[in-house]
């Protein structure tokens, strides 16, 4: 059984998601960090940057989302068409580099810490909002980020989404990423993992 450390974050969901779309057996244990269980010596032998997620597969340790969905899907052989490779690792990177981290930079000034740079929260809009219409255009010239078919390319992204209402910048403008959020919210697997630690249900658009 894979042991998934975590909080109840976009980049946890990721791995919760990808877990239940494969039918993996897995156990949660939750990394508190707020209480800074991250920064345990224990923790940070198997996370050397003190990030959530990481999990255990028998004697195999894997931190990062993006290295932990590319092992999983090596691992089940589903998501991760090998004849499209080079377009989903183009999306899942952007993810990585781009919509995870821009719009984690926008939680933290316009979320969390409202008023203490209006520098920050107008940049870290800007980003976001770009954010959104990039994805939208090409959602307009795909069913999928990476193509015609549902990769981990998505289920990086759309945990991402799914805290749309945290953006004040109105998901529902955007009608073909909108479109594919809806789409990917009616997955179970997607219901279940989204809930992985009793986080609720799906935002609606």
């Amino acid at each position: 059984m894979i042991e998934l450390f975590a909080s109840d974050t976009p980049n946890g969901k990721k791995i919760s998601i990808m877990l239940e779309e494969i039918e993996f057996p897995y156990k949660v244990k939750s990394i508190d960090l707020v209480k800074g269980d991250q920064f345990d010596p224990k923790f940070v032998e198997i996370s050397p940057f003190s990030k959530i997620p990481v999990i255990k597969d028998e004697n195999e340790s894997v931190f990062g989302s993006g290295a932990i969905l590319i092992y999983l899907a090596e691992k089940s052989k589903k998501f991760y068409d090998l004849d499209n490779k080079i377009n989903i690792d183009q999306w899942l990177m952007a993810q990585m580099g781009l919509v995870g981290p821009m719009i984690g930079q926008y939680h933290v000034f316009y979320r969390f810490n409202k008023g203490k740079s209006k520098y920050s929260e107008e940049r870290y809009y800007k980003i976001t909002k770009d954010l959104y219409e990039r994805l939208n255009i090409r959602l307009s010239k795909s069913k999928y980020l990476a193509g015609e078919k549902y990769t981990i390319a998505d289920i990086a992204t759309w945990p991402w989404i799914a805290r749309h209402q945290w953006h004040d910048i109105g998901l529902i403008k955007y009608e073909n990423l909108c479109n594919w959020y809806e789409e990917i919210s009616k997955r179970e697997a997607v219901k279940k993992g989204y809930n992985f630690m009793g986080g609720g249900e799906i935002p609606k658009p």
